[in-house]
Order: C-alpha cells, then sequence, then structure tokens
C-alpha cells in the first residue's frame, strides 16, 4: 500500500494507492452500501454511528464518527460525481443539492479500476484548499487512518465475494 503526501502528487492532495485483495464490484458495494459503509470506514477503535446518502450528484453524504472516549465527529456533505462502480467524488464544501457550506475541509475522490488477479486498485484521496487543512488532515493521522482503513475495507470485501 502506497500512501502519497502533500505534493508528491499534487500541491494540498493526500492520496492512497493500494491493491486490495478483493473483487472491484466487493469493493464498490463497501463504498455504496451504507450499512457495509459503517463497517470499515473509520480506524478502530472509531466506528461510524450513521450513514445518511443518496447516491445521486448533489446528494447527501452525511456521516457521524464516534470516539473511544465518547468523541463524536460530524461529517457533512455532498456528492458531486458518481461513475457506478468507478469513481466517487464528494466534499464537505457542499451540503445536499450543492448548497454551499460554510465552512470547507476537503473534497474527497475514489478510483477503481481492476488489478491482476481478480484484485482491485483503489486510489482514494482527499484534496485540501489550503496547506493548513493539508497539515490539519496529516496531525490528525490520515496515513495510519487511512491505511488502517483500507485494510479493513480489504477485509470485509474479501468476504463479499
Amino acid at each position: 500500500m502506497i500512501v502519497h503526501h502533500a505534493g508528491e502528487v499534487a500541491p494540498k492532495d493526500l492520496r492512497l494507492d493500494a491493491t486490495l485483495d478483493a473483487a472491484r464490484a466487493a469493493v464498490w458495494r463497501c463504498w455504496r452500501e451504507p450499512a457495509l459503509l459503517k463497517e470499515w470506514y473509520c480506524p478502530k477503535p472509531w466506528r461510524v454511528d450513521s450513514i445518511d446518502a443518496v447516491y445521486e450528484p448533489g446528494g447527501r453524504f452525511n456521516s457521524v464518527f464516534a470516539g473511544p472516549n465518547g468523541e463524536r465527529f460530524e461529517n457533512v456533505g455532498c456528492l458531486i460525481e458518481i461513475e457506478t462502480g468507478r469513481k466517487l467524488v464528494f466534499t464537505d464544501g457542499y451540503t445536499e443539492g450543492f448548497t454551499p457550506a460554510e465552512k470547507h475541509f476537503m473534497a474527497g475522490y475514489l478510483e477503481l479500476s481492476d488489478a491482476p488477479d481478480g484484485k482491485t486498485r483503489m486510489i482514494w484521496g482527499a484534496r485540501h484548499a489550503t496547506q493548513e487543512d493539508t497539515k490539519k488532515h496529516l496531525d490528525m493521522g490520515f496515513v495510519e487512518g487511512w491505511k488502517a482503513a483500507a485494510l479493513q475495507l480489504e477485509a470485509l470485501a474479501a468476504h463479499l465475494d
């Protein structure tokens, strides 16, 4: 698994590039089905308390993360682009219906493609408006957190094949 830091791919872009030992259709299901997304989207011991998503451009993409000590982190966002089985783009810069949000932290993206031997290449990233936001995301544990979440996703998707 390769994790790219800010500036390695593009300024203010954090990115994880992984080959998962699971079929692309199963990996897509883990992103597309809220019940499955809840199982892997946060690195343990954190968990996803709720996912409220409408999978269409302009649809909401909201979640609540819960920490082991009672922490709660609400994510309110909007899906920008969807290419079934291949691509998702989402952001907290808008809420449902492309309504501008008061604050903006990142735009997230997912690209899936077939890899040899029935595996899936997953590029999962976050683009930030400022260097400060990029650093904040790194300080929040982007590298280890997203790697842990990707491994959780891989384990779940492998059982869906």
